[in-house]
């Protein structure tokens, strides 16, 4: 398997601040045991269920692209697409996320950039969303594996944006990761900030790349970066530094919209009026608690165009600190309304929003939070050991439990002909199943079964035709 692939070395601590978490990037590939698929899933059930409770629908796309297709839609990390040759000797590369791939397939699949301009053009809306092992790859340090979450077509401003917050907030308070925050900012409002600031309109696209690494390196670096390496003023490069180190909510967009300078700059006015609809309609979903405009959010590739996203985790340092520093991105996402038009002959523009959750970041944070609290972890969904308390009653048990898997129960048994009932109650203790279907001859001239609850111990007899159903009402309380 491809190297599940990370791009962290960052802290996490628990609430209460006893232990501190270092997600280390790996080398070379992984193996992933059974615990750590048991996590794995974990994470999925629950992002792939809140992705079906919005309405989408599932796709997937090849793990590599033309090389034409991905290029030119990442600024300065197209450096970092991963290149290969195919027999016939076509330039390919390995895909280096999931939104350019969607939309760059068959005219004829659901997902092509030709089927959402049809969409767009008979006012439909398609929400798409990848399935569990869509991977991407790049050849800088390892990145995260994204899901990723799509919305295409025609729609009022700022609704299926403010929908994709949401989604994002309701993973990751579902997964219970810990604090978190979720910035966004609008691309139309750096562009008019760097406008204003008096940056070259030549140096927009690179200058964004600087300030979108703000989140890994102090302001000093990214101002000496723009003024040293890429030949900013350094007047322009303060004037950005006073706009990039604020951060609020609905008070700081509405300062903004009176800013003697933003106030006269035509996109950022735009962004900022879009901005300040989003969170209006946050706030009737009651999640901007979690929520932060924060003006040093750029994300460097160069498709989005409008609102523009980014959650991370949040940690406090010290238990009397004033706030809670960052350990790394756990989703992003935001507008791309002119990428579906780059697959079009005509260049028709197709209003799509999207997010991505970095699945092997939350993965990497789970189990070691969960190996923090020493919380045992279920490998299996079984729901019943069917066990024997005597001896020679191998068939018996044979016949039992080919009676519930044709009835759709999870079933195990112990591979001896005598198993002793003590071993075979541990084994539930160990694995974690909550349930024990034990036949015995005085059990058999009754015509039921003894079922034994592993975590209380309490033991009831049930009759044989009612089993099935007795286990499935015990294992969906469990």
């Amino acid at each position: 398997q491809i190297a599940k692939l990370l791009e962290m070395k960052a802290h996490l601590g628990t609430d209460e601040g006893k232990h501190k978490f270092v997600l280390k990037t790996p080398k070379g590939t992984r193996d992933f045991g059974p615990k750590e698929m048991a996590i794995r899933e974990r994470a999925f059930r629950a992002i792939i269920s809140c992705f079906k409770r919005h309405g989408a629908e599932v796709i997937d796309t090849p793990v590599f692209e033309l090389k034409e297709t991905l290029t030119g839609k990442y600024g300065e990390d197209s450096k970092l697409i991963y290149d290969l040759k195919d027999q016939g000797g076509e330039l390919l590369s390995l895909r280096y996320d999931l939104t350019v791939s969607c939309y760059s397939c068959a005219p004829s699949h659901p997902n092509s950039a030709g089927f959402c301009i049809q969409a767009a053009l008979t006012c439909c809306i398609l929400k798409l969303f990848y399935c569990s092992h869509a991977v991407v790859l790049s050849c800088s340090q390892p990145s995260p594996v994204p899901q990723d979450f799509d919305i295409a077509g025609q729609f009022d401003p700022m609704i299926p944006d403010a929908e994709c917050l949401k989604i994002v907030h309701e993973i990751l308070s579902e997964l219970q990761l810990g604090d978190f925050v979720i910035k966004v900012n609008d691309r139309r409002v750096l562009d008019g900030m760097f406008a204003v600031c008096g940056v070259p309109d030549s140096k927009f696209r690179t200058i964004c790349s600087s300030v979108d690494k703000l989140d890994k390196v102090p302001w000093e670096e990214v101002r000496s970066e723009m003024v040293g390496e890429k030949g900013l003023s350094p007047e322009a490069a303060d004037r950005i530094g006073e706009y990039v180190q604020l951060h609020g909510g609905l008070d700081l967009i509405e300062q903004l919209l009176q800013d003697p300078n933003l106030s006269q700059n035509k996109l950022a006015k735009e962004g900022l009026g879009d901005m300040k609809l989003l969170f209006e309609y946050l706030t009737l979903f009651g999640i901007t608690g979690k929520i932060s405009f924060d003006l040093s959010l750029a994300r460097g590739l160069d498709y989005y165009t409008g609102v523009i996203f980014e959650a991370v985790l949040l940690q406090q340092e010290k238990e009397h600190a004033e706030e809670p520093v960052s350990v790394g991105s756990v989703a992003g996402g935001g507008r791309y309304d002119g990428l579906v038009g780059m697959f079009d002959p005509k260049g028709r523009k197709v209003p799509c929003v999207g997010v991505s959750i970095g699945i092997e970041r939350i993965f990497s944070i789970l189990e070691q939070r969960l190996e923090a609290a020493e919380e045992k972890i279920r490998t299996t969904e079984t729901q019943v050991l069917v066990a024997s308390a005597q001896k020679k009653l191998l068939e018996e048990r044979l016949k039992l439990i080919s009676e519930l898997w044709d009835a759709g129960i999870k079933a195990e048994m112990l591979y001896k002909k005598n198993p002793k009932l003590l071993n075979q109650l541990q084994y539930c203790e160990d694995t974690g199943i909550p349930l024990v279907a034990i036949v015995g001859e005085q059990e058999l001239k009754d015509g039921v079964v003894k079922l034994r609850m592993v975590a209380t111990r309490e033991e009831v007899n049930v009759r044989r035709e009612s089993l099935v159903e007795e286990i499935r009402i015990r294992t969906s309380q469990c």
